[in-house]
């Protein structure tokens, strides 16, 4: 199981409206290359991502399934990757002073994944998830674009009464 370990200079709050905005998922997760949807009850237990990863013209369509959501403590995904296969990512978020710990947990559950040597798939899984927390630090500490105090698409203020940025 490969793990990473960040500290943001954000509260845990601010990690999960991230987390809570299904469209802002590329942005944050590495190898996501679109949306296509998300579902409308996301982001509680069940509801479904709809995106894609890799590059034109070797795109895979692929969705992503919210398996615990206990904000601002706990989230478990489970990415389905087509032919690479099912994964199970843990994010889980602690206080610390001012800011937060963030750990991400990632084992593969089904698929040619689950054949790789633990430190092969371990040394590939952290340095892609050292990228992932790096981004998702950017978005929360950031107030990202669709978060209630993120900073709308064109640079004004959202309001607690705005909707969530949707394309």
């Amino acid at each position: 199981m490969a793990r990473n370990v960040r500290l943001l200079h954000c509260t845990p709050e601010d990690v999960f409206r991230v987390l809570e905005n299904g469209w802002l998922y590329p942005l944050w997760v590495v190898g996501t290359s679109r949306m296509r949807d998300v579902g409308e009850s996301w982001p509680q237990v069940g509801a479904t991502l709809h995106h894609s990863f890799g590059s034109w013209p070797l795109l895979v369509n692929d969705t992503t399934i919210m398996r615990v959501w206990d904000p601002p403590h706990r989230a478990v995904l489970e990415p389905h990757g087509g032919p690479i296969g099912v994964a199970r990512v843990a994010i889980d978020v602690k206080r610390r002073g001012e800011g937060c710990v963030v750990r991400i947990q990632e084992e593969p559950v089904t698929g040619p994944t689950r054949l790789l040597p633990d430190t092969v798939f371990d040394a590939i899984t952290r340095w892609r998830n050292a990228e992932t927390l790096h981004r998702l630090a950017y978005l929360a500490e950031g107030g990202a674009p669709g978060t209630e105090g993120g900073a709308d698409a064109i640079g004004h203020e959202s309001t607690a009464e705005r909707e969530p940025i949707r394309r």
